[in-house]
């Protein structure tokens, strides 16, 4: 969700700038099952412009109604929003509204904490209850520095009332090595799913970043040259170069870093044949570097075309880093969400 969020904060910035005033939508607590989980938010403007949403579409339209009071006078308040009598399919969420004021020292912290790829911690004071309560409000902790999304001083909230806590990881990241067409459309799915796309094209390649639609960042560089400093567990990675010594070139040179997933193009004797090889150039590689390492990558939903095996690998990452087994949901027993 971090890149959502990152999206709400880059929104509600810009339109201070422009003299607009923006809500900040927290879904905070669920009774029974909902679309969207607690910790979901989005963003209303002045001007009822919405960035983001909280359920498929049905809550929106409520919450920017609800909206209305606190941009006329700046106080926060609850909201609850019954879908079992509406949808016949969702239970109670509860909903707190709130201005949203990002100040500079925020913005600042924020985009320098994006940057370093740190952690912050969001912490939303409510009632479980609809009405305007004293101390509900919500604050972002950046590197040990709390930060009000109101500019209101939360330091003496409602100890009697409920706390929303939420640790937001660094944004997702896929660094994609190669610049084949396949890599083209695998870098748009990406995108579209929120994560941070980085290109590793070959130097020679007359490639750039202009030709990846959706990519946050380029490089023309060999492995050797590859700066591996911020790879770590929110960060994922797909060989796609289609040249077998340049495949594995790379992969020596990722040996000491943490990914969430590694993807290797190809049948199962080309993945086999490239770790054969790696180990006799890393003898001492950990099991849990080797573990990490997916070939054929993707998941087996009889993919054919660029586009669908893009879908198929972004698929099992997916599944990898929030550690689910595919399954027909239709065959699922229990919720869809475990937690």
């Amino acid at each position: 969700m971090t890149h959502e969020f990152k999206e709400i904060v880059e929104e509600a910035s810009s339109a201070k700038s422009k003299g607009l005033k923006s809500v900040l939508a927290s879904v905070v607590a669920l009774d029974g099952s909902s679309y969207r989980r607690p910790g979901v938010r989005m963003l209303i403007l002045e001007n009822g412009k919405m960035i983001g949403a909280v359920s498929g579409g049905c809550v929106e339209k409520e919450i920017l109604l609800q909206s209305e009071t606190v941009f006329k006078t700046g106080t926060a308040k609850m909201m609850t929003y019954d879908g079992r009598y509406r949808l016949g399919c969702e239970g109670v969420l509860y909903i707190l509204l709130e201005i949203f004021n990002p100040n500079k020292p925020f913005i600042n912290a924020f985009q320098n904490c994006l940057k370093d790829r740190n952690a912050f911690e969001i912490q939303s004071y409510f009632e479980k209850k609809e009405g305007v309560f004293s101390g509900i409000g919500t604050q972002i902790k950046i590197n040990n520095k709390s930060f009000s999304v109101s500019g209101n001083n939360l330091e003496n909230q409602n100890k009697s009332g409920s706390t929303f806590y939420q640790k937001m990881p660094p944004c997702f990241k896929l660094i994609i090595i190669g610049a084949e067409h396949d890599a083209v459309q695998l870098c748009k799915y990406a995108a579209l799913t929120g994560w941070e796309v980085t290109i590793v094209s070959g130097a020679s390649e007359a490639k750039s970043i202009s030709d990846f639609p959706g990519a946050h960042g380029f490089s023309a560089i060999s492995p050797e040259q590859m700066d591996v400093k911020l790879i770590d567990n929110q960060t994922a990675i797909v060989l796609m170069t289609h040249n077998f010594a340049t495949d594995l070139r790379y992969l020596v040179a990722l040996k000491n870093t943490n990914p969430n997933y590694i993807g290797v193009l190809g049948p199962t004797k080309r993945r086999e044949d490239l770790l054969s090889q790696f180990i006799e150039y890393c003898p001492n590689a950990e099991n849990e570097f080797l573990d990490k390492i997916h070939g054929p990558a993707g998941l087996n939903i009889g993919s054919e075309t660029p586009q669908e095996i893009a879908i198929s690998i972004i698929s099992e990452i997916l599944c990898v880093i929030r550690q689910e087994e595919p399954v027909y949901l239709s065959k699922k027993t229990g919720p869809i969400h475990t937690s």
